[in-house]
């Protein structure tokens, strides 16, 4: 069991983490610098694309035929909603700042959390109902609709992060029965499938640079992607889930050094409210789950 896994596996899903979310935010500042001229699906496309192709070696180490109709259909979901929200995450990177993407991009294990009770009917506990409360307020802070306009970009980034948290689930759901290899090769193939459409309607030819910078966003995307899935098979979401909340913190300091995006104070309070709610849930979910594990063996003596 994951979570009764060796101190030094904790560790390693925690510096996986880490190194993750770093890569995640060199992807951010990357797209942000690549600007809005490129259709977002398009840009999201040829990313995925050049991931495929820096992802075929691994073609080999899949085992095709054993890919049962189950597993492909989990993949393909996958690959929807996660070609949907990168795109609109494209969308969003593009036209507003990188702190409030990634502030709001943390309502992301809020949804993890309603989808877990959609998806795989786990029962609703208090704690996740009040972090859930504390994380939309949070998102209220950010957004203070009436007061300012809600631009585009926002909304294209709340939609994404309920997409995000649902290929997150189904993730957690990949690694007890694929290894990592196969499940970011699946999650290419199946994300540029889904963006080939919306790519060919809204084509551009892309200028070389363009495709230099898009190459990037591969490079760091894939490796982060592979990252994520190596922490997420180490430890478990509740102790790994906290650290990629230095993600904000190198938004913050990227966006200022790169672009003179000062960090506005009420999108750092709602963001601060969305850790601490995230935070609060996984530490309560981390000591439900050791009184789990405690049960059986309180039973036996």
């Amino acid at each position: 069991d994951v979570f009764n896994a060796p101190v030094q596996d904790h560790l390693a899903g925690i510096l996986w983490m880490v190194l993750a979310g770093f890569l995640f935010v060199a992807v951010t500042v990357t797209v942000r610098h690549l600007g809005s001229d490129m259709p977002a699906v398009e840009a999201a496309f040829i990313r995925y694309l050049f991931g495929l192709l820096m992802l075929a070696p691994l073609f080999f180490r899949i085992r095709w035929r054993q890919l049962t109709r189950q597993r492909l259909g989990i993949y393909s979901l996958r690959g929807l909603a996660h070609g949907l929200a990168v795109m609109l995450w494209f969308y969003a990177m593009a036209r507003i700042p990188i702190a409030e993407v990634t502030a709001i991009g943390y309502t992301t294990p809020i949804f993890t959390a309603i989808g877990a009770v959609i998806l795989f009917q786990e029962r609703i506990h208090a704690r996740r109902i009040l972090a859930i409360i504390v994380g939309f307020f949070g998102t209220l802070i950010i957004l203070r609709p009436g007061i300012i306009s809600i631009e585009t970009g926002t909304i294209a980034q709340l939609i994404a992060a309920p997409c995000f948290a649902i290929s997150f689930l189904l993730t957690k759901k990949l690694t007890r029965i694929a290894d990592s290899g196969e499940i970011l090769v699946m999650l290419s193939i199946f994300c540029t499938l889904t963006l080939l459409p919306g790519a060919l309607m809204q084509w551009r030819t892309p200028e070389l640079s363009e495709l230099g910078w898009l190459l990037l966003v591969a490079v760091f995307a894939t490796a982060g992607h592979y990252a994520l899935t190596r922490s997420i098979a180490h430890a478990p979401l509740t102790v790994t889930q906290p650290f990629s909340f230095l993600q904000l913190v190198w938004a913050i300091l990227f966006g200022y050094t790169l672009f003179a995006e000062v960090p506005d104070i009420w999108v750092c309070i709602g963001g601060g409210t969305i850790v601490a709610a995230v935070s609060y849930l996984t530490h309560r979910e981390a000591i439900a789950a050791r009184k789990r594990d405690s049960q059986p063996a309180a039973a036996v003596t």
